[in-house]
């Protein structure tokens, strides 16, 4: 993984987490602001996916559990779908609330991703 890509995902999960969770605890339900925020982050997750598929032919091979890291990375994938389909299913403030959550989980477990990548010596 890269440095400077992980911190951008990671910022923009927790912007967009804070985002979501005051927006639902003042009342406003899910708009083009709280969903393209998360749709921001499944961007970003995008290029991590392909980040992660190039960066061990290209001689950054992962420190730790491979299999460890693609499962939080599919998880984090599928996360912002099933945020944004709540939110379009049910929407109430409540759902913005969840947007949020589902946006500051994705910060910690790409930085969880990070940790398995770069830290862990086996």
């Amino acid at each position: 993984m890269i440095l400077g890509v992980t911190i951008a995902q990671v910022a923009v999960a927790v912007v967009a987490g804070l985002l979501c969770v005051i927006a639902g605890l003042a009342g406003r339900r899910p708009s083009d602001l709280t969903v393209g925020s998360l749709a921001l982050i499944e961007v970003l997750l995008i290029v991590q996916v392909v980040i992660a598929i190039i960066a061990p032919l290209a001689g950054n091979p992962p420190t730790g559990s491979i299999l460890e890291f693609w499962v939080y990375l599919v998880s984090a994938v599928l996360l912002p779908l099933g945020g944004v389909a709540w939110a379009l299913i049910e929407r109430s403030r409540w759902s913005t609330v969840i947007m949020g959550i589902v946006a500051l989980s994705i910060a910690v477990m790409v930085w969880r991703m990070h940790v398995i990548w770069m830290v862990q010596v086996a």
